[in-house]
């Protein structure tokens, strides 16, 4: 929202415009509009470019991205009389802070999020001209250190893959609440029991490719409190779909899995190491290291099948420990499957349950 209220108003501001210091902003198929503050616009390159600012506003105290500072610079390119047709308007450019897919160098954006600059921006664009529109993180590729971004892929900084145009805190209760709403859709004659939990978007997206029979809901970091809720309406199954770096907390107990609640990753792989009676020198690195991703790739080099052997115990723990923790609540009998991917979204491992369900999530 703040990156289309930006660029909203630098557009504007090109095409002669006066400023306002508040953009509305509406929303793709939706009556609703929202207002978005604007910092400050202004003109630049000899007026063929217009920079303008906002500044990101969630009010979630959690949110890394809160208060965001968020440049747009829109220029406009003249169409070639032999490609007079815009097919294609508006070219979203990434610019520093903005993260981009390590495989292709393109954009990280949503489809959301591309829907919501069309929706904005397209009728302001003066016949016969294309946009280019470049987004600028000033701090982007700072905060990007400290999310998840590197483990599938993005790099140089945050990605801008907004689904909705409400936010949620993933530890808010609210974003509990509108995942057990979800749930509770799902109940009719013709629901099968099953159901995917996935945690954040790139679970997401990685279900949403596959071959996946069973609805999917996207579950936050609440993942412990919707099994239970799942257990109550009388679920059958529900399967787990999950980056190894944040499944690996329910083997360790933890079932809020947000990282400014707790942690405890490393600690657990070590645990599950020392069981397996891995070398000593071998767990004292793995101590050592800050990702799960990391510590794959160590025990990888020193042995791939007991890297493997290591990651299978994983999952049938998070099994385990999700069926026990929902039983302290509810006395139930329902099947929970995990399905493990690693920071290349590959499906890797599964659990003994999950080994049921695995087929589902091959790639189309």
């Amino acid at each position: 929202m703040w990156v289309a209220g930006a660029a909203k108003s630098a557009l504007k501001k090109l095409v002669g415009f006066p400023f306002d210091n508040y953009e509305l902003i509406k929303i793709p198929n939706e009556k609703k509009e929202i207002k978005i503050e604007i910092h400050s616009v202004g003109l630049l390159k000899g007026d063929s470019h217009a920079l303008g600012i906002s500044f990101a506003n969630s009010g979630l105290d959690l949110d890394i991205t809160q208060n965001l500072e968020i440049w747009t610079i829109a220029s406009l390119e003249k169409i070639s009389f032999n490609n007079f047709i815009q097919t294609n308007p508006i070219n979203i450019i990434a610019g520093s802070g903005v993260g981009i897919t390590e495989n292709t160098s393109e954009i990280c954006i949503s489809n959301f999020s591309k829907e919501v600059l069309y929706e904005n921006l397209f009728d302001i664009i003066p016949d016969g001209f294309n946009l280019n529109l470049e987004i600028i993180f000033p701090n982007g590729e700072f905060l990007a250190e400290r999310t998840s971004n590197k483990s599938f892929g993005i790099v140089d900084g945050l990605s801008i893959i907004g689904t909705s145009a409400e936010t949620y805190s993933s530890a808010s209760p609210d974003q509990l609440e509108e995942a057990k709403k979800n749930l509770s859709k799902l109940i009719n004659k013709d629901f099968k029991g099953k159901v995917v939990f996935v945690i954040g978007e790139n679970g997401l997206n990685l279900a949403k490719t596959c071959n996946v029979k069973f609805p999917i809901i996207k579950v936050g970091n609440w993942i412990g409190p919707l099994i239970v809720d799942a257990a109550i309406k009388n679920f059958k199954t529900v399967i787990l779909l999950g980056y190894h770096g944040k499944l690996i907390k329910l083997a360790g107990g933890i079932f809020h899995t947000h990282n400014h609640l707790a942690d405890g990753r490393i600690e657990i792989l070590v645990y599950l190491a020392v069981k397996e009676k891995i070398p000593t020198e071998i767990i004292v690195k793995l101590s050592n290291l800050n990702t799960l991703e990391d510590a794959l790739l160590l025990l990888e080099r020193f042995n791939k099948s007991i890297a493997e052997k290591l990651f299978q115990n994983l999952s049938n723990t998070i099994e385990k420990r999700s069926f026990l923790y929902v039983n302290r609540y509810v006395k139930t009998d329902i099947e929970i499957a995990a399905i493990v991917f690693d920071r290349k979204r590959k499906i890797r491992w599964s659990g003994t349950n999950g080994n049921n369900y695995i087929s589902y999530f091959q790639l189309n």
